[in-house]
């Protein structure tokens, strides 16, 4: 009973520890975000599709970014429902969003503490892995991004904590949810269902609750935009073996050598950026180690490689880094799991003071990620700076200047349409597939669809489109909005062109 209680008490405050590092990581990042921005916002404009497909969602609009107009336009269509069911209960606000995020990534702290546990690693290796997530500048950011990512790292690290405990069905549950909430993920389910005795049984009762999980969404995507994909992946994926599907060709070359060269690449240097110990975590001996402790965990651990193979192969767009590594986050769990696991299995060899050395290295770790923290905060200040600068700010404008019933042809759909609520025209393809065809044409094509459409204004980085916005006898600029530094924005300045004449 003693020693039960002694437990349930070190649980408790080990919680309280990962609790307290938590919020020290996002005090870092706010008090960067007041001191450069000046006020609260999000790094990326995509954070606002998502709200503002929340928001229409909530209020009877549907699953629409125009309402009325059913639309798969989100590749993270869980967390898109998740701040409906926020904008519901408390309106759509950056405020939700921000909670929602940080209440996931404090969960995948703690579940992470627990996944260490049951993986064998000793009570202290276990919080030094909990913290160390939280102390990763990209979860960080990713928690008070409006993004999906914390999301689809606590359903990694679910899916891991199950599979450690063997509950089978929990696992698959899992994994698909985080398939929906980051499709990367979709990379992790053969090494989840592989994992453990990959008997006929369970392979089936594995892959027929992914089927559940996933297929409905795929339903709506053809329903939406004529392919088994948001539309969203139809715009951005540039190649690879998806892109061939969609009617993209490119070189043999650059599909099987350069880009996953290139990926692989930027795979390492984003873990390193991370923190300078991750791109251990792809090392094959650290797997071996990690195998050794369960072959179960390495299994899952080979992950870690094959995810940047597969990005570049499969669908790519941008590479494992890309905007503070938003399709690699999800997997920070895995590797931080993986490093703890093979230090475990080192440490049983530390014949010396192996307390002190165990000790030692997690303060030499936690002490390099809390040095990583204050770049990362101030790269993620930057960019909610740029993204209230412009696009809010243009939404505003919007708001204020043009009628309620004016359309916009927009290449950045997001704090735009939120702030506006016009009706958008997406020049980009994001949730209007149907210009995808005139893109293909280039800008010429582009100019055409909007002439086809006639909208009444334009919004457009002029760097993307130099010869529409050359165009001056079709296009008058209005107002525009430049950046005098410009950290995540497309390019450094947006215009509001009328467009002022429209073939019959």
């Amino acid at each position: 009973m003693g020693a039960t209680r002694s437990c349930v008490t070190a649980d408790r405050r080990d919680d309280l520890l990962v609790v307290v590092a938590t919020a020290l990581s996002l005090t870092i990042f706010l008090a960067r975000e007041r001191m450069i921005a000046g006020a609260p916002g999000f790094p990326l404009d995509d954070s606002w599709i998502h709200l503002h497909f929340a928001r229409n969602l909530a209020e009877g609009a549907g699953f629409a970014y125009n309402p009325g107009v059913p639309m798969a336009g989100s590749t993270a269509p869980l967390w898109t429902l998740l701040l409906a069911a926020g904008a519901r209960v408390a309106g759509a606000s950056i405020v939700m969003a921000k909670t929602l995020g940080v209440a996931a990534a404090l969960a995948a702290a703690l579940l992470l503490r627990r996944a260490a546990l049951a993986w064998g690693a000793s009570r202290p290796t276990a919080l030094v892995t909990a913290i160390a997530l939280c102390w990763s500048g990209p979860f960080a950011w990713g928690a008070l991004s409006g993004m999906e990512v914390t999301l689809a790292a606590l359903l990694v690290t679910i899916a891991m904590l199950a599979l450690a405990r063997g509950r089978l069905t929990l696992t698959a549950l899992a994994g698909a949810l985080a398939t929906l909430a980051r499709p990367e993920a979709i990379v992790l389910l053969p090494l989840l269902a592989l994992a453990r005795r990959p008997t006929a049984r369970r392979l089936a009762r594995f892959a027929a609750i992914v089927f559940v999980v996933l297929v409905p969404f795929v339903v709506f995507c053809w329903a939406t935009t004529g392919t088994p994909i948001p539309a969203t992946a139809s715009a951005k994926v540039e190649g690879g073996l998806l892109g061939r599907f969609i009617g993209i060709h490119e070189p043999a070359r650059l599909t099987w050598i350069d880009r996953p060269l290139a990926f692989a690449r930027e795979w390492v240097d984003w873990l390193a950026l991370t923190h300078p110990i991750l791109p251990l975590a792809l090392a094959l001996p650290l797997i071996a180690l990690a195998w050794r402790r369960s072959r179960v965990l390495g299994i899952v651990g080979l992950v870690l490689l094959v995810h940047p193979l597969a990005m570049a192969l499969l669908a790519p767009y941008r590479g494992p880094g890309f905007q503070e590594g938003r399709y690699s986050i999800h997997l920070l769990p895995i590797a931080i799991l993986v490093l703890a696991v093979a230090w475990t299995t080192v440490a049983q060899h530390v014949r010396w003071r192996r307390a002190l050395v165990g000790s030692a290295v997690g303060v030499l770790y936690l002490a390099a990620a809390l040095a990583t923290l204050v770049p990362a905060a101030g790269r993620y200040a930057w960019g909610v700076q740029n993204i209230n600068a412009m696009q809010v700010h243009l939404g505003h404008w919007v708001d204020e200047h043009l009628p309620r019933t004016a359309t916009l042809a927009v290449n950045d759909i997001g704090a735009i349409a939120y702030f506006s609520r016009r009706p958008v025209i997406d020049l980009m393809g994001l949730v209007t597939p149907e210009i995808r065809p005139y893109r293909r044409e280039g800008e010429i094509g582009v100019l055409r669809f909007i002439t086809e459409r006639c909208p009444d204004a334009v919004i457009i980085f002029p760097e993307w489109f130099p010869q529409i916005a050359g165009m001056r006898e079709l296009l008058t600029p209005i107002y525009r909005v430049r950046l005098e530094r410009n950290e995540v924005s497309g390019a450094p300045e947006m215009v509001v062109y009328r467009l002022t004449r429209c073939p019959v």
